[in-house]
């Protein structure tokens, strides 16, 4: 007797499992990607400061110039796990999509102890 569409079920079990894990993992990689887009906003923002000293507005470029880094890397990642076309399309949504709310425009600027990515 044999066991072929139970091993055929099991295959479709194991492969929308699969399907599943990757969208949760893109998902996840798309999170991150768009927190640190904001980041990167609000950092040039306050990097653009006139009402800063010039040694915090150093450190704020140095940090902005580190959220960009980390920007490109996670592109890659997202590219070397999902491909080149996903890696782009999600980019390009994020880049679309995030955006400093306009209630935000006036905030406060970061203390100096403030670490503003992990």
């Amino acid at each position: 007797m044999s066991t072929y569409p139970q091993d055929t079920a099991s295959m479709n079990i194991v492969a929308d499992y699969l399907e599943e894990q990757r969208k949760l993992s893109l998902a996840a990689n798309t999170e991150e990607l768009a927190g640190l887009r904001f980041s990167i906003l609000l950092t040039g923002k306050w990097a653009l400061s006139e009402s800063l000293e010039d040694d915090r507005r150093a450190e704020l470029r140095d940090e902005l110039s580190n959220l960009r880094t980390l920007f490109i890397e996670k592109i890659d990642e997202i590219a070397m796990e999902f491909g080149v076309q996903i890696a782009i399309e999600t980019k390009e949504e994020i880049e679309r999509e995030v955006a400093v709310p306009d209630e935000m425009r006036e905030c406060v600027l970061p203390a100096d102890t403030d670490q503003l990515y992990f």
